[in-house]
């Protein structure tokens, strides 16, 4: 870490004054691990070896997640820092965001949009492993178009941090293997904590770093926020309607494309960077989640309108509420069902 803050201040990155005492930063980072943690234990507990086993023993759904995964998102991340510009420390952070796994949103929105909740799970949780080798190694290959961050990113910290993430991934997998009973109850905890966490966090750094929250709030990463998640989904469903996938697999590649795992983003960037250096920039994952939600959501109002026309005559369709009690019991039942 003390290399990577000689070349921080020796490059042409802005380093931010401490907006937090040294207690309160190392408290907000603890939390952020145990939230991350209880996270991916759910994840874990929405994982059935059956169902890996069966996806790599046909590796059709893991060969899309990895094109859709880590060569969509990653090279989007790169073209848009580098089109708009931006700073080395902004750069960095669009670049992390962009290499990210999926995350637990991604099968949420998968099954609000009728899509394949068997390859849904299976998509997220293919990339969440392979992003302990894919994340180092797309960074490390993407910063080189930069001309001085090849040595500006932490890779062993984040390796670090990816390999711990795997921990309570494969808890998660042992408890639904073995108690699937508690399965439902632990991903629906991890759910309600995982939005929960997600407000406070943005809350929190939004009073912390009030007299510098325009930064994440410039015009370039606004636009690189709401463009990320878009060029996601519209590529997703691009490849795999390449790969002859069925319209149920279309729309959930096009859902796990978009969706980056914001809560493992905002906790490698507070953990691998300094204060001073990350700054509020630890909160543009805040800012690319907010454009993703608001994106798919009317992807999945549009497609409700186009069945709702396409099945007129029909019969009566039951009207779609987002976020009503029933709905989202059925999202925590659907999850760890499948």
């Amino acid at each position: 870490m003390d290399a990577f803050n000689m070349t921080s201040m020796n490059s042409s990155a802005v380093l931010f004054k401490p907006f937090l005492s040294p207690v309160v930063d190392k408290t907000i980072n603890v939390l952020m691990v145990i939230v991350l943690f209880i996270t991916m234990i759910s994840l874990g507990c929405t994982m059935e070896v059956s169902k890996i086993k069966g996806h790599i023993v046909k590796p059709k759904g893991v060969v899309i997640a990895v094109l859709a995964q880590y060569c969509v998102m990653p090279l989007t991340a790169f073209c848009l820092a580098k089109g708009f510009h931006l700073a080395n420390m902004a750069a960095v952070v669009v670049l992390i965001c962009g290499c990210c796994p999926g995350g637990t949103l991604s099968n949420i929105l998968a099954l609000a949009i009728n899509g394949d909740m068997n390859l849904s799970i299976v998509m997220t949780s293919c990339s969440t492993l392979l992003a302990l080798g894919m994340m180092p190694l797309l960074l490390y290959l993407y910063c080189q178009g930069f001309g001085d961050l090849q040595n500006a990113v932490p890779y062993v910290d984040i390796t670090v941090a990816l390999a711990m993430i795997l921990v309570p991934c494969g808890i998660g997998i042992f408890i639904n293997h073995y108690r699937p009973q508690y399965s439902k109850i632990i991903t629906k905890i991890g759910l309600t904590i995982m939005s929960i966490s997600s407000v406070a966090i943005a809350v929190v750094g939004t009073v912390a770093f009030r007299s510098a929250i325009l930064v994440v709030m410039s015009p370039p990463l606004l636009a690189t926020g709401a463009v990320m998640p878009f060029i996601g989904f519209t590529f997703g469903y691009v490849i795999s309607s390449i790969f002859r996938l069925s319209q149920a697999e279309r729309r959930t590649v096009a859902m796990e494309t978009g969706c980056q795992n914001i809560q493992l983003c905002s906790t490698i960037l507070k953990l691998a960077f300094p204060p001073e250096v990350i700054g509020p920039l630890f909160l543009f994952p805040m800012v690319y989640i907010s454009f993703q939600l608001l994106e798919a959501i009317a992807l999945i109002i549009i497609y409700r309108c186009h069945q709702r026309l396409k099945k007129k005559g029909k019969g009566k369709e039951q009207p779609f509420v987002f976020f009503s009690p029933y709905w989202l019991h059925t999202v925590q039942w659907r999850l760890s069902a499948c």
